[in-house]
């Protein structure tokens, strides 16, 4: 009877025990989850940032050059400038880690840089033609790969905006996000 009475306090001290270790198991895994998800919503804001930047300055020459405003020759720095930095950021894009619900947000800005990077390319193919070949025929194409070109740029930059204001509203607790997704969870139909 002695044996029984020091045993039940014993067995039931071990079960506490081990439920204590095991919600303190995930907790420390919740903890680790957010600390992990904070890092890739403070790396990808600023990294947003940076790319918005560089393509707005792009993007306001090109719109000169394809307003008439200004020369094809005078964005061919601009061009490759913008190149080089697409492509050191899409680099840094793959190097962003986070919990699996941010490995689709961060694929999805890496493949809209892949985009601006192609938008830049035809933008510059453009300015090429224009500035070498002054026949009717080919100007009217120099013309249209320069306004393709700036278009998808726009249309690219808008989504890296949009896969940023994503990535900030990332929640903890989620399965996932869809960045094919128009409008995230927290902005109102525009």
């Amino acid at each position: 009877m002695t044996e029984l009475a020091i045993l039940l306090p014993l067995a039931a001290f071990v079960g506490i025990a081990v439920l204590l270790g095991i919600i303190l198991r995930r907790a420390g895994r919740i903890v680790a989850r957010t600390r992990e998800l904070d890092g890739f919503r403070a790396a990808t804001a600023d990294l947003v940032a940076r790319i918005d930047t560089s393509l707005e300055g792009a993007a306001s020459r090109i719109d000169a050059v394809r307003r008439g405003q200004a020369g094809p020759e005078t964005i061919g720095a601009t061009i490759g400038a913008a190149t080089d930095a697409v492509d050191r950021y899409a680099d840094e894009a793959r190097g962003l880690n986070g919990p699996p619900t941010a490995i689709e947000l961060r694929d999805a800005l890496v493949d809209e840089l892949e985009r601006a990077g192609r938008a830049l390319a035809m933008v510059g193919h453009g300015a090429d033609i224009q500035t070498r070949v002054r026949r009717r025929g080919r100007e009217v194409e120099a013309q249209t790969s320069i306004k393709r070109g700036y278009l998808n740029l726009l249309h690219a930059r808008e989504a890296i905006d949009r896969l940023g204001r994503q990535a900030t509203s990332l929640d903890a607790g989620t399965d996932g996000v869809s960045p094919t997704d128009g409008i995230g969870a927290h902005e109102p139909p525009s």
